[in-house]
């Protein structure tokens, strides 16, 4: 037994020292007090050794129970016990993922935009919504705020996985847009030279042409989900009519109505009516064929490929049969306004136009490599070491120009591009409302609501020499229950934060 003690004592003296003394060190630095001398940490190990061994060898040999503890000495160093996994405290951010070190800068933006998120879910009796922002290409804050499963109770974080609706068409886009750049695709010919079994088209008597460009935009009149052509129909011709009345009338428009001449609305009125705008994400599942026959790949595949370049290895198609780590389940509320799960649904249909699954973070990724190819092309002169983009800046230049004849219906502002929401930079008055330039998108599906919001910052020479791409804040969030309006709450975010960025160094 003495033997036994004694091994125990000199492993104490040699190793146990480092193991019990390296605490010790940590703790006495933290105090303030001055550096511990080299000969401590093998004193420390041979004296707690030796105390091992006599209470050890006391409590064989039958001692008396040990004497009441002393009173604590007021300047030892304090004991600290470490906490259970449970006990740890959580940051303030995000109950799941540790805070980026950026984020101290924008604790004012992120204290606001969390207090807006539960305003906003409290207001609908949302299970869930997820937020992710990026101030310059880097996340500064991502958190979820509820349960993603409410059955059993498992909360939501930044990694879970929910439908994105209709920010899908944005994806499908980059597809679109690579084949274009690499000369496989054209966007001005018509869609039977890809895809000859789909039908030619006739309106009001009078074929016309469906391009790729023009359905990328809801321009050839491919409808959505509504069947009743004729409601359809009548709905489209209102607009129209109220489009033409609030046009703005030429000078030589208004001089012919005080000569009490006629000018030619009517014919302007029928040409209107060939390009009028009807949002389809069906036309998306034409352009998904588009891209099958001219990448070579099927669509999935092709899409995967991006994914991948992108570095979003979280975004997948929706299917029910795989196992798909942290995917939320979707909600909706019944007649009674009882929340209940949503009915089974088969989004394959529509991969292209709603289909896709993916993660606040993913969709950020998406957002900064769009922002970066859109503005590398600026910093160039100035940085000749830059990569370029995943797309080229003509390209992202196409893909964020307004479309004459469109319209966003989630932001009266703007008008809509190829696959993305614009509103563009104005200002009528002075010391009045400044409205910023910035490209959208937002999602609504079944048990699914989401956006996804891009406000690059507005450039001067001197950050064109002394910074580099991407320059801007991006905000995404997706929420597991439909028909929640999250555009307006997506601006306010963005900008919150541009409010607080000019004070990063």
């Amino acid at each position: 037994m003495y033997r036994l003690l004694s091994a125990m004592m000199a492993r104490a003296a040699t190793t146990g020292g480092c193991a019990w003394g390296c605490g010790w060190r940590a703790a006495h630095q933290r105090a303030g007090l001055p550096p511990l001398g080299p000969g401590w940490v093998g004193g420390l190990g041979l004296g707690l050794g030796l105390a091992l061994g006599v209470k050890l060898a006391g409590g064989l040999r039958g001692a008396s129970p040990a004497p009441p503890a002393a009173a604590p000495d007021p300047e030892a160093l304090p004991q600290a016990e470490p906490l259970q996994a449970q006990e740890q405290p959580l940051a303030p951010w995000s109950p799941q993922t540790p805070a980026p070190p950026q984020a101290r800068h924008f604790a004012r933006a992120i204290d606001s935009s969390r207090d807006l998120l539960h305003r906003i879910k409290d207001e609908v009796g949302a299970p869930d919504i997820v937020v992710g922002v990026s101030v310059d290409g880097k996340e500064v804050w991502s958190e979820g705020l509820g349960y993603a499963d409410v059955e059993n109770r498992v909360p939501c974080k930044p990694e879970t996985v929910m439908r994105i609706a209709s920010i899908s068409k944005s994806l499908t886009m980059v597809a679109i847009a690579k084949l274009w750049e690499a000369g496989k695709l054209d966007l001005d010919i018509p869609v039977q030279h890809y895809v000859p079994e789909f039908p030619e088209k006739e309106y009001e008597g009078e074929k016309v042409s469906v391009t790729t460009r023009l359905l990328i935009s809801h321009l050839r009149g491919i409808r959505h989900y509504e069947k009743d052509m004729k409601k359809v129909k009548e709905e489209k011709a209102y607009k129209a009519l109220k489009m033409m009345k609030g046009m703005m009338e030429s000078d030589q428009e208004k001089e012919l109505k005080e000569k009490g001449g006629k000018s030619n609305e009517k014919n302007d009125f029928a040409k209107a009516k060939v390009d009028q705008f009807l949002y389809s994400t069906f036309g998306y599942t034409l352009l998904a064929a588009i891209v099958e026959r001219a990448s070579g790949y099927k669509y999935l595949d092709y899409m995967q490929k991006i994914f991948h370049d992108l570095d979003m290895l979280t975004t997948v198609q929706e299917e029910n049969e795989p196992v798909i780590y942290n995917r939320a389940r979707f909600y909706v509320y019944n007649k009674k306004k009882r929340l209940v799960n949503t009915p089974y649904v088969d989004n394959s249909y529509k991969w292209a136009g709603g289909g896709f699954l993916s993660t606040v973070g993913d969709l950020l990724k998406f957002g900064n490599a769009m922002l970066y190819g859109y503005q590398v092309g600026l910093f160039k002169n100035a940085n000749e070491n830059l990569l370029p983009g995943y797309l080229k800046p003509e390209t992202m230049l196409m893909t964020w120009t307004p479309v004459p004849n469109t319209e966003m219906s989630w932001d009266k502002e703007g008008k809509y591009a190829m696959a993305w929401g614009v509103v563009e930079k104005k200002q009528t008055y002075g010391s009045c409302r400044k409205q910023r330039h910035y490209a959208s998108y937002t999602g609504g599906a079944v048990g699914a609501s989401s956006v996804l919001l891009v406000l690059p910052e507005e450039l001067d020479a001197e950050a064109l020499n002394n910074k580099v791409p991407p320059r801007g804040i991006v905000v995404s969030i997706i929420c597991n229950m439909q028909s929640v309006g999250l555009n307006s709450t997506v601006l306010k975010i963005a900008l919150e934060f541009d409010k607080d960025r000019s004070d990063v160094p």
